[in-house]
């Protein structure tokens, strides 16, 4: 809902500042006093073009500030995230056009930079602007199809979900194909690659357990004569080992002839059981660093024969088990390509059936709902100096490729405006006067669904008067009951029936003209319904006649 709209420097209005509630509020005013202007400020807040000849004379910028309570809060608070701007839902929204008179233009979104593009999709949601030359809202057939939907109450979620299947069973099939045309055009690589990958049968761990291995029988190759000259130092013929025990013997047969031996002869002891020690250690790293020429020989080729395959097809060598698998798994889809495609195939084109049927009950739904709503519309245009017009609802089939999550209709409303006339699109059609007012039958037969919550009607009365203007008043305060209407009209029928009255008028100083916007009380309220009545001179009858219409309402 529209809150508060605040105009500095717009063409004749230097400062207005108007509060707004819910119900149905009218403007009315002469003639010329500037009720356009106001509109055109409305639009220019929501992303109407910028025209510096909207700035007031003598003035640097025009600034527009529009406040609004959305109805659907989260659904802004989704767009404006989407353009990475912050808003509270619990907070007014807040909107803010500049204009300067050298041209170029700024908006804002509660104080935050955004573009007039941004401006244009919330006012299509807060906003709804009906007048003569208005190309949006229920004009478009576009929106028709949701306007139906929510017209008839119809579930569309069996549909989109049927449908979000067909379009995966169209995918998977789409992509078989693509694989197996791939596979197809490589079935030879692939028939070489994966015989050599299936002859080397590589393992996953393989080329370090190999490599570790290589290096350990090159250390041995490279320091066993070290090793085997230790061994012969320490345990040889004339070995160090063998001169010790050769000087234990001895000093055993001596060893009571002085304490000193004794000591001598354990000390030695010791040193053989440390030499000892010593070649065991020298002898098991022997054994371990051992190497057979050829077990070295095939440890490298297979090593190489790894990392020369790892390279051919850019992987790691741990990676070549995986690959293996993978192309062998292709080379199978290949060779079992038919029975898959053939499978998926089936499953696609049960998708598509089980999408039909979906769709041809929501169809069927739709046909029942546009029966109901072309009934509804005709019930409106008698009263509405409409009679000789006729409405339909047009539920038309799409084309395979064109079919959605919302259904496989074309839903477009058209109008015949006189008897034996084609039906046709209704803004190619109808044109002043009547198309607003088809426009306001259409709303009351829809009853707002699926609608901003925020309506205007610019002169929707505009060539009619009497009974219609009555009918058009009686409908406008029966649409207010869940929305907000603001309706500009020359009439008073219209006017008595406002919940808000707002007066426009032009003021003169002698040099300058501006537009003002007042609030009427009931006095001011009957008064200004009764200049409506009887023009410029106001009398006692138009009084008394405007004070019946006011109790009509």
């Amino acid at each position: 809902m529209l809150t508060a709209l605040s105009i500095r420097d717009v063409v004749l209005i230097e400062a207005l500042d108007l509060d707004f509630d819910a119900g149905l509020g009218v403007l009315t005013g002469e003639t010329g006093a500037g009720k356009s202007i106001l509109l055109d400020s409305l639009g220019l807040a929501l992303g109407a073009r910028a025209d510096s000849g909207l700035v007031r004379q003598g003035a640097a910028q025009a600034v527009v500030t529009a406040v609004f309570d959305p109805a659907d809060p989260a659904a802004l608070a989704a767009l404006l995230a989407e353009s990475g701007l912050d808003y509270d839902p619990a907070e007014p929204l807040t909107i803010r056009r500049l204009v300067k008179a050298d041209g170029g233009s700024r908006a804002f979104v509660n104080d935050q930079p955004a573009s007039a593009g941004l401006l244009r999709e919330l006012g299509g949601q807060l906003v709804e602007i009906h007048g003569q030359h208005d190309d949006r809202g229920l004009l478009n057939p576009r929106g028709h199809r949701a306007l139906l939907d929510a017209f008839g109450r119809l579930d569309t979620d069996a549909v989109a979900r049927a449908h979000r299947a067909m379009r995966d069973a169209d995918d998977a099939l789409a992509a078989a194909h693509a694989e197996q045309d791939a596979a197809a055009r490589d079935r030879e690589w692939l028939d070489h690659a994966v015989a050599e990958l299936r002859a080397l049968a590589p393992e996953p761990g393989e080329e370090d357990i190999l490599a570790a291995r290589r290096a350990t029988m090159q250390r041995g190759e490279k320091i066993s004569s070290e090793l085997q000259g230790i061994a012969d130092l320490l345990d040889g013929a004339d070995g160090a080992l063998t001169r010790l025990r050769q000087a234990a013997r001895i000093l055993e047969r001596i060893s009571d002839d002085h304490p000193a031996l004794g000591e001598a002869l354990a000390a030695l002891d010791r040193a053989l059981i440390e030499g000892s020690a010593t070649q065991q250690k020298v002898d098991e790293a022997a054994e371990a660093l051992a190497f057979d020429p050829a077990a070295l020989e095939a440890d490298e080729a297979r090593l190489f024969d790894l990392r020369g395959l790892a390279r051919k097809h850019r992987v790691q060598p741990d990676d070549l088990a995986d690959l293996a698998s993978t192309l062998a798994d292709r080379l199978a889809r290949i060779e079992g390509g038919a029975d898959t495609l053939a499978r998926l195939a089936a499953e696609r084109d049960a998708a598509e059936r089980a999408y039909a049927a979906a769709a041809e009950a929501l169809s069927t739904a739709r046909t029942a709902a546009a029966s109901r709503l072309d009934a509804a519309v005709a019930a409106e245009l008698a009263p509405l100096k409409l009679d000789a017009a006729r409405f339909r609802t047009v539920v038309a089939p799409l084309p395979r490729d064109q079919w959605s999550a919302a259904g496989s209709d074309r839903i477009e409303f058209e109008v015949s405006t006189n008897p034996g006339a084609p039906f046709a699109p209704l803004v190619k059609i109808a044109s002043g006067g009547e198309l607003s007012r088809f426009i306001l039958a259409l709303k009351v037969a829809l009853a707002e669904e699926g609608g901003a919550r925020t309506l205007i009607f610019d002169e929707i009365d505009r060539g009619v008067g009497g009974a219609v203007a009555s009918a058009i008043g009686e409908r406008l305060g029966r649409l207010a009951r869940g929305a907000q209407l603001l309706v500009v009209t020359h009439s008073p029928q219209v006017a008595a029936r406002g919940n808000h009255h707002l007066l426009i008028a032009k003021s003169h100083d002698g040099t300058v003209t501006r537009t003002g916007v007042r609030a009427l009380d009931d006095a001011a309220r009957r008064e200004e319904i009764a200049r409506m009545l009887s023009g410029a001179q106001i009398t006692d009858e138009a009084r008394a006649q405007a004070e019946r219409l006011l109790e009509a309402a």
